[in-house]
C-alpha cells in the first residue's frame, strides 16, 4: 500500500508504473507532464493505469475521480485524496 502521508511517494509510484508499464522515459516524468499530449497515453492506457493504481494503492476508484486528470501531478493529487478519504 502507498504511503498516504507523502505525495512524493505517490508521485514516485505512479512514475514507476509509467516508466515500467508504459515505457515512458523517466526524465519526462515531471509533475506537469501531460499524460495524453506529452506521453501519448490514450483512454485504454488511462484505464490500465487506474487498474494498476487500484492494485498497488488498495483504493476504490470511481471513473469520475479521474475525469479531470491531465498531468502526472493531477493523478498524484487524486490518488492522495482518495487514500486520505478512505482512511477517515
Amino acid at each position: 500500500m502507498l504511503d498516504i502521508t507523502s505525495k512524493e511517494a505517490i508521485f514516485s509510484a505512479i512514475a514507476d508504473i509509467l516508466e515500467k508499464d508504459f515505457e515512458c522515459s523517466r526524465e519526462s516524468l515531471v509533475p506537469e507532464v501531460n499524460l495524453f499530449e506529452d506521453l501519448n497515453l490514450d483512454s485504454i492506457d488511462a484505464v490500465d493505469l487506474i487498474v494498476k493504481l487500484k492494485k498497488i494503492a488498495k483504493i476504490d476508484v470511481k471513473p469520475e475521480d479521474f475525469k479531470q486528470i491531465r498531468t502526472l501531478w493531477d493523478t498524484t493529487e487524486v490518488v492522495h485524496k482518495i487514500l486520505n478519504d478512505q482512511q477517515k
